[in-house]
């Protein structure tokens, strides 16, 4: 049982506690090319959680992992079997109770550890701000390392490549699909552009149709994937919100907060 998961722990430890910090973890349920498992935003929400809020734990901070919210938006992802939409607007509501549950309960520091690129909370922090007594921080964990990507990953990945394999590689090897080979059960085929320069040099952005961007659910080169990578990766993400993770627990919530 670990004191800092409140899936494991029980009320015996919890009345006993003051935790100072909650981090609740959204991942989202979805196909990510031929290889890799429909839950893998979850299961990376999860483990990023748990690693985070061990290493911050064991330098004092109090601080309690949520369970992670296992879907997220999928508006654009649709025509694709089995991809599970929640709209923005519900994961809004999810976020409002969730965080009203936890003023009751006197935690003040919310971290939302955001684990699927869909998912959009900079505006629900925005509409919340003023109406809680808390105070709502946004992480989106797969984004806090692009000053050394290239250091670790050859490939850029935006779905499915070689960032997400090298953490499947890692940490849940088994739910990995291979061919009689061993290679990876991974389809090649690469995206498709827009039409318009605008938009495929990011100067105008949409919500991609992704039965039209991707024949396979991918979007990246997974074939460089390996698993010392995505330890590499992970080093740099615990060290770099873990001690946020300490310095916001310890930190006193007065008028000036958070300057």
């Amino acid at each position: 049982m670990r004191p800092w998961k409140l899936a494991e722990t029980n009320y015996a430890v919890v009345k006993n506690q003051r935790y100072e910090v909650a981090v609740i973890p959204f991942g989202a349920t979805e196909p990510h090319n031929l290889h890799l498992p429909y839950g893998i935003d979850i299961l990376e929400g999860e483990i990023v959680g748990e690693k985070i809020c061990e290493a911050a734990w064991n330098r004092g901070a109090k601080v309690v992992l949520l369970p992670t919210i296992p879907y997220g938006t999928q508006t654009n992802q649709i025509r694709f079997p089995l991809a599970m939409n929640l709209n923005p607007s519900t994961l809004a509501s999810i976020v409002k109770d969730l965080v009203e549950s936890l003023e009751r309960h006197g935690i003040l520091k919310i971290l939302i550890l955001n684990s699927h690129g869909g998912n959009d909370f900079k505006w629900v922090l925005r509409e919340l701000y003023g109406k809680t007594k808390a105070h709502l921080f946004l992480c989106n964990w797969y984004a806090i390392f692009q000053d050394v990507y290239q250091e670790i990953f050859q490939e850029a990945d935006d779905h499915a490549g070689e960032m997400e394999t090298s953490f499947a590689l890692a940490y849940f090897p088994e739910l990995v699909a291979r061919n009689p080979d061993g290679s990876l059960a991974a389809d090649p085929t690469p995206p498709a552009k827009s039409r318009f320069e605008a938009i495929n040099r990011g100067w105008v952005s949409i919500t991609r149709p992704w039965h039209l961007l991707t024949t396979n659910a991918g979007v990246g080169n997974p074939l460089a994937a390996a698993p010392e990578k995505a330890h590499r990766m992970m080093e740099v993400v615990v060290e770099r919100i873990a001690q946020f993770l300490v310095e916001l627990s310890a930190a006193p919530l007065d008028e000036r907060f958070p300057y």
